[in-house]
């Protein structure tokens, strides 16, 4: 915190470092290992280079509208607020319980491994409701036991990482990381797309541009550093899982697949360690997100691209859209496997990261950005997203079903919320 009582850089950095390593590599992990093989960190470097594309547009747009709606207000700015952007807004929202579906599903498996194996499989879907339903409560009684933990929790996560890094670098196996033990190179390049959601939480800088000393000298270092730095820790954390451990022991306890992977060089202890972590981290970024994603359905609704159910007031607080979110992430997580879910998620943020990049490139003039860059981050979000339908529609057609399903929920929602509201003015 500045003098000025104003966020200065490090802290800004912190929030989007936090935003990304929520959970997501916890929990992916094996499934990019499963795709891309020794290729893995180089799947991870793919999809870091589409964050770092799509950073520079949140740069601008942020700069140019600074304010907490962040996402949903730069596409409301750029495009205007009808049919198609209350679409996509709805999108986002949808996309942010996937996450959070991903997070109760990742504390729900590595919990359950501390549990007889005959155990695991009820474990594992009872820890992941336990996950939404208390943390949601904790918000309901404006608890914040978990809140004023972030930072340790976030410091804790960063420096097991680093450990498990540093440690896990002196035993890596050099042919386990070699073009020949690499998955084909499109697949690779899929691999990093199905695990691209383990990089979102970046944007959550852009909510802090109205609270930032110098935003225009804090913000643009604070996006590229928190992502740049994130790349790295991923791409480490990637080569050392590789190199200590099988592909095929990584895939076989791919929903656990880090605290697996620590065991060569760690041992036993260093599976409990990582294991632990995991649950804080997760445990964190499901606080985070729910509280997030509450505020993220209020900004619709003000923009009057949501019901307003959503954003209504029980005792006294604005937590309708909170419960509904929670419920909504109970079926999902505990509905859908882990494949399912990180496929729609990192499917639905890449639409949506595409329609950033775009905002940017339509509103060059006024948001001081370069359009060919911007229109380069689109079309990298594109390409990425056929990426992961071609990888999806051969061998598992049906998260491509749920992914349409998931974009025709999101504009069947809008549409029905704009006809319903024209429905009622006419009554007026």
């Amino acid at each position: 915190m500045s003098s000025s009582g104003k966020l200065g850089l490090w802290p800004v950095v912190a929030i989007g470092v936090g935003g990304m390593v929520g959970g997501g590599i916890f929990a992916v992990l094996g499934l990019a290992v499963q795709l891309a093989h020794g290729g893995t960190p180089l799947a991870f470097a793919i999809a870091g280079g589409v964050a770092l594309l799509t950073a520079y547009s949140y740069v601008k747009l942020s700069l140019a509208y600074p304010g907490r709606g962040g996402t949903v207000t730069f596409l409301n700015r750029a495009f205007g607020a009808n049919y198609l952007t209350g679409t996509l807004n709805v999108l986002l929202w949808l996309s942010y319980i996937v996450m959070l579906s991903l997070y109760s599903y990742a504390f729900g498996s590595y919990g359950a491994t501390f549990l007889p194996d005959r155990w695991q499989g009820l474990g594992a879907h009872l820890l992941t409701s336990a996950a939404i339903v208390l943390i949601a409560g904790l918000n309901v009684l404006s608890a914040t036991i978990i809140g004023r933990a972030e930072n340790w929790i976030v410091g804790l996560k960063i420096a097991i990482l680093a450990l498990f890094v540093g440690v896990g670098a002196f035993g890596i196996d050099s042919s386990s990381l070699a073009p020949t033990a690499w998955a084909p190179l499109l697949q690779v390049a899929a691999g990093g797309m199905i695990i691209f959601l383990a990089y979102e939480g970046f944007e959550l800088i852009a909510n802090t541009a109205d609270d930032v000393a110098d935003p225009h000298r804090t913000l643009p270092r604070a996006f590229f550093i928190a992502v740049g730095f994130v790349v790295v820790l991923y791409v480490a954390v990637a080569a050392v899982t590789v190199g200590n451990l099988s592909v095929d022991s990584i895939v076989a306890a791919k929903d656990f697949a880090l605290a697996e992977a620590a065991k060569p060089f760690l041992g036993q202890a260093g599976f409990t360690m990582i294991a632990i972590a995991a649950m804080l981290s997760t445990a964190s970024a499901i606080n985070a997100t729910l509280y997030g994603s509450a505020r993220l359905s209020y900004s619709i609704v003000r923009a009057h691209e949501l019901p307003q159910a959503l954003g209504r007031r029980l005792w006294g607080r604005d937590i309708e859209g909170l419960l509904i979110t929670a419920g909504i992430t109970l079926v999902v997580a505990n509905t859908l496997d882990l494949g399912s879910i990180a496929t729609i998620g990192s499917a639905g943020f890449l639409i949506i990261f595409a329609a950033v990049n775009a905002a940017s490139a339509v509103r060059s003039r006024d948001v001081a950005s370069r359009a060919w860059l911007s229109w380069v981050a689109a079309a990298a979000c594109v390409v990425a997203l056929g990426a992961l339908i071609w990888q999806t529609a051969p061998d598992d057609a049906q998260n491509l079903w749920v992914l349409l399903g998931l974009v025709g929920l999101a504009a069947g929602i809008e549409a029905v919320f704009r006809l319903t509201e024209r429905a009622e003015l006419r009554l007026e």
